[in-house]
């Protein structure tokens, strides 16, 4: 969706200082310091107010020139009554269109405990395995339920959607197929939206995509993979084992798109022969939220586990033998794998996943089978009905949805006769009708389905509940599934609901949450998630919004979405938005390749050359790779600037065929570089196009713009900067901001690729997500934040930013040296410690500092990125100096733990941080051997006294975890 910048509005007005808050002045709230600590800590840097310390840290050249314009502030109580205006303008019809997406009930149990608890939503990837626990278990779960549905050993812990999950098994069938050739196969069986968000993803890297009937695919082309739907897009339930046998003969891998509540019932692709199966697992709990954010599952053989997309939790063991849950196999990490990655997803869909793992304990086997068998009856009532009215389904055999063949006249009676009832249909483009069951609906639907259907011929309805109960099943026999599934016990103990909240509280007490204390990982921002912010997204005008109903019913929506995409543009500078990248590598990938077809429509399709610095995050170079951009490396200095003058090198020697500059701001080091105006001037130069990624915007709102720096397009992270929760891992957002010249570049709508975006040009690229709208159900997250902050508290924010990391570089820079400072000694948004030497003086490694943090309760800073052997700090603005000083002090008397280890008072092999974490079971043993006291191991600092937050475990074993590879629960 393209969306032009406004005209003017009032500009904020705020020169730094510290003037006494409004009682219902939200940013008062977001913010950490009041006034009193700004100015404390403001003395303790050296500046006398925000906007002296930000003129010190960032040079004129770099400011933006005009202030933020934008609507003046809303309180809570307004927020929070607009928004609910702005939800009531969405109208929720019952919604019979499928298309992967189902309406679903949320248990009580889970909604309030899990979705709406920040318990679950404010923690972060689970990196630090020791102090994430239960979202680990709560995720293996999750793999577990996918592995048993779809008779495939190995799954992930989630990916985006179905749509984007179909392309990753492209990816790994491309990598691991036996037929080297660059022909794919995709049955037109399959949800269009995947087809179009395949096609985006192959065309970017020469694939050959040919969508046709998969009964006569031509296996003698050998192509390299096969997509199949299973159901299909219409319903019909096909047995793939003939196809899946053809493939195999030939060397083709085949992955299955399967709906999962269709497998309770169904065999599985794993038992049919397929290779992969992908899907989502939204009908498991989550609300559609017009597209998202949901759970999409990935599956495949054993053979395949290291080219899986994502993350994958396994089973190992911690230090004491006791079993304990990490990601494995990290090294396919994309930071590690860069350009040579298969994949660039950073982000699973944690949230989501553990809802719908949940979602499965809670019913078990025999609810899930109630459910499934219940939505298949409503579908065979409704098939036997319309048949008694004369009408003929296409497919005697289904599952859940119903083609019918109806005339044009028929259809325009029926439509407008559900219309009257608040229903909404499917319309295929041959003037077919398709009706979708789901668990939300009952008899009574039916009957008044029949009725709208009896009304196309001009007849009277047919009599209430007379087919329901009678209606023969219409499952294939030889696909009715016969093995059983989920016997392991998270499925079959937690079916009451007091069992249920005590089994999520249990994971929930295993994990370090916002909650909990300060995660300062840097250029990951976990900052204030607040609860005004949460609360509209469950709104039923925004949670039970399917992605395709007719615009009519999203006018919410769409004031929420243009509302943002202004701020937005006002906020970067730039003329157009799309929010349809449901992640930051999306946003990434989605960005370069605007970048590409504006090139080509240019006539200079032959520019593939992607510069990116050597600093720069993993995803970068994985996003270009995936775009068909070739990366070339440009260096950094000792300072951790861009190395202007191999840019210029590099520039000059690929003038013909350089594509872009990929580049991050401020940069990767946590420094607002000088020379950043002069590195988009190479390029352009060059006939190249600046990309900025925006993962550190935290520091920049109200301060620059990354279009006045020279940038042509950017993505910004919703999940950092504008507050969207990191929910563990994901969900996540990455709208691409973009100038008006690569406007018209941006993506396609999934629904119907190639139509023009909000009256602008007509779009060149395919969507790069299933719904038009990427996670839509999280928008009113920033939406909120922005409304209620406003120009002067949006700025603020990026102030006090600034100002607590360069707080916490003052404090600790006596303890451990500070790298990458710029203009007078200042940082951004963020500091890198430096660690490296005391594994030479004491054998102190920078993991062994991250795992004695969780003895004072706090999660460790970004570790060993973007240089081994440090920690990068970001303590964003919503830390209060209170908060900061705990932090300080726990990284101080960590210091003289070390120093106790180089001066001898402690050794090297037994000390307290080579035994971090230390859990209560090991310090209430019988028997204690360490050289240090218990209080020491568990009470390093006075205030752990008055509140204290226990590993859940010892140091995992990863070794252990991958040459005993489990990725399921027993």
């Amino acid at each position: 969706m393209a969306i032009t910048e406004p005209a003017a509005a009032p500009a904020a007005k705020h020169d730094g200082a510290q003037a006494p808050f409004a009682q219902d002045d939200f940013s008062a709230r977001h913010i950490g310091p009041d006034a009193s600590e700004i100015a404390a800590l403001l003395a303790e840097t050296g500046f006398k107010s925000l906007a002296e310390l930000c003129d010190a840290a960032i040079a004129p050249a770099l400011r933006t020139s005009s202030p933020l314009r934008l609507e003046p502030a809303l309180s809570e109580a307004d927020a929070a009554k607009r928004l609910a205006r702005l939800a009531e303008q969405n109208q929720v019809f019952r919604s019979f269109i499928g298309l992967g997406y189902s309406q679903c009930l949320t248990p009580a149990v889970i909604r309030r405990n899990v979705l709406e608890n920040p318990g679950w939503y404010t923690a972060y990837t689970p990196y630090q395995a020791e102090i994430a626990q239960g979202r680990l278990e709560a995720l293996l779960n999750f793999q577990t339920l996918v592995i048993e549905l779809t008779g495939l050993p190995v799954a992930n812990a989630s990916l985006l959607d179905e749509a984007t999950a179909a392309a990753e098994a492209m990816h790994v069938c491309h990598a691991a197929s036996e037929n080297k050739t660059d022909l794919f196969l995709v049955s037109d069986a399959c949800h269009p939206q995947t087809i179009a968000v395949v096609k985006t993803r192959a065309q970017a890297l020469g694939i050959a995509v040919d969508v046709g009937d998969a009964s006569h695919f031509d296996f003698s082309r050998k192509p390299f993979g096969v997509l199949l739907q299973y159901p299909a897009t219409d319903g019909r339930v096909q047995d793939p084992a003939e196809i899946c046998a053809r493939a195999r003969e030939r060397g083709t891998l085949v992955a299955v798109a399967a709906d999962p509540l269709s497998l309770v019932l169904l065999k599985s692709p794993g038992e049919l022969g397929a290779d992969i199966a992908v899907g989502s697992l939204q009908r498991f709990g989550v609300p559609m939220g017009a597209g998202g954010p949901h759970a999409a599952y990935f599956a495949t053989r054993d053979a395949f586990k290291r080219l899986v997309p994502g993350r994958v939790v396994g089973v190992s063991k911690d230090a004491a033998g006791k079993t304990a849950y990490r990601l494995a196999l990290q090294t396919r990490e994309q930071h590690i794998r860069r350009e040579k990655a298969t994949s660039n997803i950073c982000t699973a869909q944690v949230l989501l996943a553990v809802i719908s793992g949940f979602y499965a304990a809670y019913h078990g086997p025999k609810g899930l089978a109630r459910i499934a068998r219940g939505t298949h009856a409503l579908a065979a009532a409704f098939a036997a009905g319309v048949e008694a009215l004369g009408y003929s389904p296409r497919h005697a055999e289904f599952f859940d949805a119903v083609r019918v063949k109806v005339l044009p006249a028929q259809a325009r009676k029926i439509l407008a006769e559900a219309a009257a009832r608040r229903m909404n249909l499917r319309v295929f483009a041959d003037g077919d009708l398709g009706v979708a069951f789901d668990e939300a609906k009952t008899p009574a639907d039916v009957d008044d389905l029949l009725a709208i259907f009896a009304a196309g011929k001009g007849l009277g309805a047919p009599k209430p509940g007379a087919l329901a109960a009678s209606a023969a099943p219409r499952i294939p026999a030889q696909l009715a599934r016969t093995s059983p599934i989920l016997p392991q016990a998270p499925f079959n103990h937690y079916h009451s609901e007091t069992e249920m909240l005590r089994y999520i509280k249990r994971l929930e007490s295993r994990d370090l949450s916002l909650t909990t204390s300060m995660i300062p990982l840097g250029s990951c921002t976990m900052k204030l998630n607040a609860a005004s912010e949460m609360l509209p997204i469950t709104l039923p005008g925004f949670a039970d919004i399917h992605p395709f109903a007719p615009p009519e019913q999203t006018r919410g929506y769409q004031e929420v979405l243009n509302d943002l995409g202004t701020w937005l543009c006002a906020i970067t500078g730039f003329a157009a938005v799309s929010f349809q990248p449901n992640a930051g590598s999306q946003g990434e990938y989605a960005g370069l390749l605007a970048i590409r077809a504006y090139q080509k429509s240019r006539g200079e399709g032959a520019r593939d050359v992607c510069l990116i610095p050597a600093s720069a995050h993993g995803t970068n170079p994985a996003s270009a790779a995936m775009a068909g951009l070739k990366v070339v490396t440009v260096a950094t200095t000792p300072s951790g600037d861009i190395d202007l003058s191999d840019l210029k090198t590099k520039a000059v020697e690929h003038t013909r065929n350089l594509c872009a500059l990929m580049v991050t701001y401020p940069s990767t080091h946590g420094v607002f570089e000088e020379g950043i105006k002069d590195a988009c001037a190479v390029v352009h130069a060059a006939g190249g196009q600046v990309y900025l990624d925006g993962a550190n915007m935290n520091a920049m709102v109200g301060l620059c713009r990354p279009a006045e720096l020279g940038a042509d397009v950017c993505h910004l992270n919703l999940h950092k900067t504008f507050c969207i929760p990191h929910g563990g891992g994901g969900p996540g957002m990455g709208p691409i901001a973009a100038a008006k010249h690569l406007a018209p570049h941006l993506p396609g709508n999934p629904a119907a690729a190639g139509a023009a975006a909000n009256g602008a040009a007509a779009v060149v690229n395919g969507p790069v997500a299933a719904a038009p709208w990427g996670s839509a159900m999280i928008l009113p997250i920033p939406w909120a934040y922005i409304a209620q902050m406003g120009a002067e508290g949006l700025l603020r924010a990026s102030q006090a930013a600034i100002l607590n990391a360069n707080y916490i570089a003052k404090k600790l820079e006596g303890s451990y040296p500070v790298l990458f400072r710029g203009r007078r000694g200042l940082i951004a948004h963020e500091c890198i410690l430096d660690l490296r030497r005391f594994k030479d003086t004491a054998d102190v490694s920078v993991e062994d500092v991250a795992k004695r943090l969780m003895d004072y309760g706090f999660h460790a800073p970004t570790v060993s990125w973007p240089v081994p052997g440090t920690m990068m700090v970001e303590p964003t603005e919503s830390e209060s100096k209170a908060e900061l000083d705990r932090f300080c002090e726990a990284m101080i008397l960590i210091r003289e733990e070390i120093r106790a280890v180089e001066d001898g008072r402690l050794g090297k092999t037994d000390n307290p941080l080579k035994n971090a974490p230390h859990t209560a079971l090991a310090v209430t043993a019988p028997d204690w051997t360490h050289p240090y006291s218990r209080e020491q191991a568990a009470y390093p600092a006075a205030w752990l006294k008055e509140h204290k937050f226990w590993p859940a475990v010892a140091r995992i074993d990863n070794a252990y975890g991958d040459r005993n590879f489990v990725c399921a629960c027993s």
